[in-house]
């Protein structure tokens, strides 16, 4: 099973993905991992994209069965294997949003008050996030650029909508999952 979550920054990948880990017992891989280097302040540094490409693969050809999560659009066209199943997530910006600062001030806490170059990141994230909808040209990463991925894609297709909580979109994944014989072999039926 090779299970690929994607949506914007806030709709829930990473939660929604290590749930689904954690049920059925197999890795999940977080693309933010590999983009970006692990430095003190975090998502400051990436990696080259050659080096980022060479570490995913070496860390999925070690597993059957797994789940990446996140966006890789634009990481090229034979960096993955094809996925069994696609879930994209959608949710209204302005949960989103409120999502990311919430996240944002719980990791930061008086930080992004105290600290001018920590509340300028946080305002030009905020930024970019908010553009993933209006597509003013901010981030390249967009509603309009996943749409037009997910035309292309020659697998199954999972859209979910909405506030949904995690429960709900678990069941809706499983039930494909399982319909499409998609389950790791230890695993006959959910």
């Amino acid at each position: 099973m090779k299970l690929h979550i994607f949506g914007a920054s806030g709709s829930g990948v990473t939660t929604l993905g290590q749930a689904i880990a954690n049920r059925l017992d197999v890795p999940y891989f977080d693309s933010d991992n590999y983009f970006w280097k692990n430095t003190e302040q975090p998502f400051t540094e990436r990696y080259n994209a050659e080096e980022r490409n060479l570490r995913i693969i070496a860390d999925l050809e070690k597993h059957d069965d797994w789940i990446l999560g996140g966006s890789v659009i634009n990481w090229g066209d034979h960096v993955f294997p094809t996925f069994d199943l696609i879930v994209f997530l959608y949710l209204p910006k302005e949960i989103r949003i409120e999502r990311l600062k919430k996240r944002e001030f719980e990791r930061y806490g008086d930080q992004l008050c105290s600290d001018q170059k920590k509340l300028k990141k946080f305002e030009n994230f905020i930024n970019w996030a908010s553009d993933y909808d209006d597509n003013s040209g901010i981030a390249n990463r967009t509603l309009h650029a996943h749409e037009k991925w997910i035309a292309k894609a020659n697998t199954k297709i999972l859209k979910l909508v909405g506030d949904l909580t995690i429960e709900e979109k678990m069941k809706q994944i499983l039930e494909i999952l399982n319909e499409e014989k998609l389950l790791p072999a230890r695993i006959k039926q959910i």
